[in-house]
């Protein structure tokens, strides 16, 4: 996609180090000035609205939207409340009616797999609705469109995750995985009992019996399982996703600021609400503008906890690693940051690592790449009440707008030709 005649955009790439006092000051505006901004709350539709008009008053984006879609957010982690009842309920039963305990170990687990593991809404029914809120921002370009790219954030933050405030992120991964090994150990004795059931005598009963009492220990864990996600304590979301949505507003300004427009290539500016609910906000844009945005090629940069520059990452691969990313856009960020000096890796979101929005918009067929700037081994402030305005890396947001801005430049030269 790259070109050699290439669009002259280094005084834009020049302004990094504004670009990134900027981005901390409109975060903080953000945090300071609007509530909480939990999935579906007021707060987060207050800050799209305000990010909305930014984009229009400050970005030259002469089509904005703000648009709005029904959502069940407190299901994501609201399973919780179903999987790990289930499980403790299978241990109780284990002895009486151990093929009921086979059953709701299994449906626990599904339900566990299907909302967490791969975000489908499985039990979205059960909880509460409420009306999550996405922005759509296009600065057209001067000439014939040849092509469109999407700058991709979530205005949205987090509940705060207990254990990974408390005791660090190797724990909080340590105690869930404890938790399905635990409800994979009763599902096998209850499978034990079940096949011998008549057959073994009472010996193997109890040896079944002797495991099931050693197996307690995992009650306590699972117990404090129902805690994983404390829906009382929303955080401030500064790096984690303020920094991604400010991503592409501060490039739109800078070049509005500078008088600088793309001749082929619109550039656009998507937050999309609720990620932090499953991607709830990804999907609804998806599906409400399935047949929109057809015209050209069209691409989706979505940026996600943009903090640490020594993890800048292009993920090859989302969602818990189970869907693909689009690899020749990520080799094209790659080649980006390679041409600015910026240090950039290749790498996946991991099982048990979440996801970006892009993995929605991959999903629905479109052609997206997600861009990290954390480790993946999980660090204090994720999901804590240490991501705050006064945690961000002026560094990391530098280098990261750096390399998308040659990145932007790269695309309108490739429409050039």
């Amino acid at each position: 996609m790259s070109a050699t005649e290439k669009t002259d955009l280094q005084p834009i790439i020049d302004k990094r180090e504004w670009a990134a006092k900027y981005m901390v000051e409109e975060i903080t505006h953000v945090i300071k000035s609007f509530g909480k901004r939990d999935p579906g709350s007021e707060g987060e539709k207050q800050a799209c609205e305000y990010m909305a008009d930014v984009l229009r008053k400050d970005c030259g984006c002469e089509d904005v939207k703000v648009e709005s879609f029904t959502e069940h957010p407190g299901a994501f982690y609201g399973w919780l409340y179903v999987t790990v009842t289930f499980a403790l309920a299978s241990i109780a039963l284990l002895f009486f009616f151990p093929l009921a305990s086979i059953v709701l170990i299994v449906v626990g687990l599904l339900i566990m797999f299907l909302e967490f593991g791969i975000y489908k809404q499985a039990v979205d029914w059960l909880f509460p609705k409420r009306t999550g809120h996405n922005v759509t921002a296009i600065k057209k370009c001067t000439g014939t469109v040849e092509r469109r790219i999407f700058f991709n954030g979530h205005p949205d933050a987090a509940w705060e995750w207990p254990v990974n405030y408390r005791f660090g992120g190797a724990a909080f991964e340590a105690h869930a995985i404890f938790c399905v090994v635990g409800a994979l150990y009763y599902l096998g004795l209850a499978i034990a009992q079940v096949a011998t059931n008549g057959l073994a005598g009472a010996a193997v009963s109890s040896v079944i019996g002797k495991c099931g009492l050693g197996g307690l220990i995992f009650v306590p864990f699972l117990i404090l399982l129902y805690n994983m996600s404390n829906s009382r304590r929303v955080v401030d979301g500064a790096n984690d996703n303020l920094t991604a949505c400010y991503m592409g507003i501060s490039i739109l300004k800078a070049m509005r600021d500078a008088g600088v427009d793309l001749e082929h290539t619109e550039v656009g500016v998507l937050l999309t609400g609720s990620e932090e609910a499953g991607l709830r906000g990804a999907k609804a844009w998806s599906e409400a503008h399935k047949d929109d945005y057809n015209d050209v090629p069209t691409f989706f940069y979505s940026y996600d906890t943009i903090h640490d520059p020594k993890y800048l990452m292009v993920n090859y691969r989302d969602l818990n690693s189970t869907v693909k990313s689009d690899a020749e856009l990520g080799d094209l960020f790659l080649e980006a940051a390679e041409a600015v000096g910026i240090p950039c890796k290749k790498g996946v979101v991991p099982p048990m690592g979440g996801a970006t929005d892009a993995a929605a918009f991959a999903q629905a067929g479109r052609r997206a790449v997600g861009i990290t700037g954390l480790n993946h081994n999980l660090e204090d402030y994720y999901h804590t009440r240490r991501d705050t305005y006064d945690n961000l890396n002026e560094e990391g947001l530098s280098n990261c707008y750096a390399a998308s801005v040659k990145l932007l430049e790269m695309f309108d030269a490739g429409a050039k030709q």
